[in-house]
């Protein structure tokens, strides 16, 4: 398997272990080396597409634009804007956009929005039209329509990367029902390229690549 990852993202040995990393300030507690962090799959579902060596289309690069929808606290999207330009980060709760504030002081291409990913008319006048990615982890009901609603920012050739949490959709569905469904609804907008489960780094989840119809 060729592993395709991102210019400025890198594989890298911290404590005897080979694992990405990117090029930033610190955010969640991961080991360091020098200007590098270690990227934890276990705690960041695009972290863990990589890992399992899926084809995220992610090159990299100033002239990348990316809208992460469902930042939290800032543990992966601060890794995306490591590697990558303009990245819109929208959080609902104002909890953690405290956190993802304070991610963003080293990170001057990271834009913390606290708006709802469910109603993206609310920032649609801050995110640039045409991004090269979305990425989703979004843990609410409709995952798909989530995204389908943000496809207006993707560019045509652009990059969806989901991340489907089965129990948020439906606790009492198998998981594997549940993104069969996810997968049928977002066929609505998006042909599917890929997917994968997330199993190893993460309990009932199923990573996603797709591109706008």
């Amino acid at each position: 398997m060729t592993e395709t990852l991102p210019d400025g993202v890198q594989r890298r040995e911290f404590d005897g272990a080979d694992r990405l990393a990117t090029r930033g300030e610190p955010v969640y507690g991961e080991p360091t080396d020098g200007e590098w962090r270690a990227w934890n799959p276990d705690r960041s579902k695009l972290g863990a597409m990589l890992e399992l060596g899926m084809d995220t289309g992610l090159e990299g690069g100033d002239d990348e634009t990316v809208l992460y929808l469902g930042a939290a606290s800032g543990t992966t999207v601060s890794h995306v804007a490591d590697f990558a330009g303009p990245t819109y980060a929208v959080e609902f709760a104002a909890r953690p956009v405290r956190d993802l504030l304070e991610a963003a002081e080293s990170r001057p291409r990271l834009f913390p929005l606290l708006k709802d990913a469910r109603k993206p008319e609310t920032y649609a006048h801050v995110v640039e039209s045409d991004v090269d990615a979305i990425v989703q982890d979004v843990a609410t009901r409709g995952q798909a329509r989530v995204a389908l609603e943000n496809r207006q920012f993707l560019a045509e050739d652009g990059r969806l990367l989901l991340a489907v949490k089965a129990r948020s959709e439906d606790v009492t569905k198998d998981p594997g029902e549940v993104f069969g469904e996810v997968r049928e609804e977002l066929e609505a907008g998006y042909e599917i390229l890929e997917s994968q489960r997330l199993e190893e780094y993460h309990a009932d989840h199923l990573g996603i690549v797709a591109r706008p119809r």
